[in-house]
């Protein structure tokens, strides 16, 4: 996967307003809260999940402090997680996007 043109090989975490980063999410088996708690505490209003190259749900229970947060959270496949998210940025909307890569 390629963002602004750099290439990663893991998994990462993109929002508008900061660098790239890397996430220590190899699997969706990996998800946990804490993870997600992680990410919570950064402040978007929505928050994107790419699965990888399928899609795929989580367990519920992890993503309720999300909900409870008041975070709109979206499962996706990478690739569609990637285009709403350029999206949403166009938009100027409070995006993260997590990527299972």
């Amino acid at each position: 996967m390629a963002v602004n043109g750099v290439r990663y090989e893991s998994s990462l975490v993109v929002m508008p307003d900061r660098a790239v980063e890397l996430w220590n999410v190899a699997s969706l088996e990996s998800l946990d809260e804490a993870s997600l708690a992680a990410l919570a505490m950064r402040g978007a209003s929505v928050l994107l999940i790419g699965t990888g190259r399928d899609l795929r749900f989580p367990d519920r229970r992890i993503l309720r402090p999300l909900a409870a947060a008041g975070i709109g959270v979206e499962i996706m496949d990478t690739m569609a997680a990637c285009r709403t998210y350029n999206i949403l940025v166009g938009e100027e909307r409070s995006v993260l996007a997590a990527l299972i890569v």
